[in-house]
């Protein structure tokens, strides 16, 4: 089955996104956060999850499975009555468990066959889940038979049950690609990236970017994108910036009955905490003084339920920040949240080229937040759009309100970090950016990287650079032929 998914808008990779559930009747809007429900314990019972904004859950469908006292039930009844949710239901292989204890006792056609038979929405089939750092070759034998489970999920009736195509492929960028390509050669209906839990855990964010890019650049644009295990919503934003449109998080309750408190900046304990800085239902009307004297069930009850309220916070706040094609500054301001986000957001931004093929090319207003906003696909885009322009005689690149005096037949401004700007385009996104009075080294950096691509575009130009106090080492960057002056001094 092909065709579930439609992109209705896009920002850098991210984008909102509608997922047509056929067997349930419904379509799930994206990004959508998918909270994970153990068949076993249940923290916050999932009747109660659409309350929090949930469309969509997934359960363990090897677990219930295997399971004596809930196999039959789940048969009888179906999965939606079983665990009293209206909304659509994704179910798991066994996958985790085979990662975790190396062996389970089912195979691909069997386990999606049942997942039908209990009345999944999303199937999955078992595929091998290569940790991070394992070795090549292991990497390349282990895809290899998860590509051959995926062609047999392919041949499985499942009726109107999507079927997932996992993607695997370890810390391989090359070999992430190729499964991506094959995963979407199978033709079935969603795209899980596969076993980055591990790096999640460790906060590898580099790496996962790395991978997940590998990954989207295999799938094509055309499909849905599940990010396995991505649990916490300070990493939410950088993921949907990837391309990524759905999450699965056991992190509510896990963390719940840690007596851990998410925010979108970390985790705090709660043992650690005075008041509650959060203004859900929870917080408004407990105090952590409250939950630590109560008894141990309400306290992870009520914590839960307050990192579910974070959780899907944040999920309206990013797909507000897609709508308003401001997705990259809120990815700027979570990546404050840690030093280990910081190096996948400027990750991320070393692939500004590969952002910028679908980031819209007209927004409401560019703010520049930080020195990594000089490496966004925006100023990308402005630097391949120079090249293309055509100054005649000579030209004064001003970096400063006025050009100044001087015999020139063209007056630009220089606006760090794009770089030239022609009068025409003056009043065009994102040229109009919002910029801070202190210009970081970056942001010049950038300006001058523009000022070489439009100089070297135009051999037969006289250029003048006027600029105000600019490094020695931007000043490098630009061509010997141009006449530079620093009109600061």
């Amino acid at each position: 089955m092909t065709g579930a998914f439609e992109v209705r808008e896009y920002d850098a990779r991210g984008r909102l996104g509608e997922l047509a559930v056929p067997r349930r009747g419904l379509t799930v809007e994206t990004p959508a956060l998918l909270p994970v429900v153990n068949p076993h314990v249940q923290t916050v019972p999932p009747a109660r999850l659409a309350d929090f904004g949930a469309e969509i859950l997934i359960t363990n469908g090897y677990i219930l499975h295997g399971s004596e006292d809930l196999r039959e039930p789940a048969l009888e009844r179906g999965i939606h009555d079983l665990l009293g949710f209206d909304g659509a239901v994704m179910t798991d292989s066994g996958s985790f468990q085979l990662a975790e204890y190396g062996d389970i006792d089912v195979t691909t056609p069997e386990i999606l066959r049942f997942q039908r038979d209990i009345g999944s929405d999303i199937g999955t089939p078992v595929d091998i889940p290569t940790p991070p750092d394992a070795d090549l070759e292991r990497a390349r034998r282990e895809w290899g038979t998860t590509r051959e489970r995926l062609d047999r999920a392919a041949g499985v009736e499942t009726g109107q049950m999507l079927v997932t195509a996992p993607v695997q492929g370890s810390t391989y960028p090359e070999l992430r690609q190729r499964a991506g390509r094959e995963a979407a050669e199978t033709g079935l209906d969603v795209f899980p990236v596969g076993a980055v839990v591990p790096l999640l855990n460790e906060y590898r964010f580099a790496d996962v970017v790395e991978v997940v890019v590998a990954a989207k650049r295999g799938l094509g644009e055309a499909v849905p994108v599940h990010l396995f295990g991505a649990g916490h919503p300070m990493m939410f934003a950088l993921a949907v910036a990837m391309g990524c449109d759905l999450f699965d998080s056991a992190a509510y309750a896990l963390y719940a009955r840690d007596d851990r408190y998410l925010s979108v900046r970390g985790t705090e304990h709660l043992a650690d905490l005075s008041v509650f800085p959060c203004s859900c239902p929870v917080c408004t009307e407990h105090t952590p003084a409250d939950l630590r004297a109560g008894e141990e069930e309400r306290r992870h009850r009520l914590l839960a339920e307050h990192n579910l309220h974070v959780s899907f916070g944040e999920i309206r706040r990013i797909r507000q920040a897609l709508g308003r094609g401001n997705l990259l500054e809120l990815v700027e301001t979570r990546a404050r949240a840690h030093p280990a986000m910081l190096d996948g957001y400027r990750r991320l931004l070393a692939e500004a080229e590969w952002l910028e093929g679908t980031d819209p090319v007209s927004k409401g207003a560019f703010f520049y937040l930080s020195a990594e906003s000089a490496s966004r696909p925006e100023v990308h885009r402005h630097h391949q759009r120079l090249t293309r322009l055509d100054p005649t005689g000579s030209v004064v690149l001003t970096d400063g309100e006025a050009a100044g005096d001087g015999d020139f037949e063209e007056r630009w401004r220089v606006r760090p970090p794009f770089g030239p700007v022609p009068p025409a385009l003056s009043d065009a996104y994102p040229l109009t950016a919002e910029l801070p009075g202190q210009r970081d080294r970056q942001a010049i950096a950038a300006a001058a990287e523009g000022v070489q691509r439009l100089v070297e575009a135009n051999p037969d130009v006289a250029f003048t650079l006027r600029h105000r106090d600019w490094s020695q080492s931007a000043l490098a960057v630009v061509p010997e032929r141009v006449t530079t002056e620093d009109t600061s001094r």
